[in-house]
């Protein structure tokens, strides 16, 4: 690893959920789509909520998630946010 602590891990993931709501209100105040546009942004859910499921105990533990919360978020359909 490059010696950042799981609490700033944390802390990192929140900042980077904290930017994208921000780009993704901002596009709409000014009537454009997001970045990914609706199809891309579902693909990414799919993609990413898949390799969620497929995360062992450590990785998760990592990225400072139970496996029950990785489970509930991989889990979800991708059109649910």
């Amino acid at each position: 690893m490059n010696g950042m602590s799981d609490v700033r891990l944390v802390l990192r993931s929140q900042e980077l959920v904290i930017e994208h709501e921000r780009v993704v209100m901002a596009s709409s105040a000014r009537g454009g789509a997001p970045a990914f546009g609706a199809m891309g942004l579902f693909w990414h859910r799919l993609r990413t909520r898949k390799t969620l499921l497929a995360l062992t105990p450590e990785e998760l533990s990592d990225i400072g998630l139970s496996p029950e919360q990785a489970r509930k978020e991989g889990l979800k359909p991708f059109w649910r946010s």
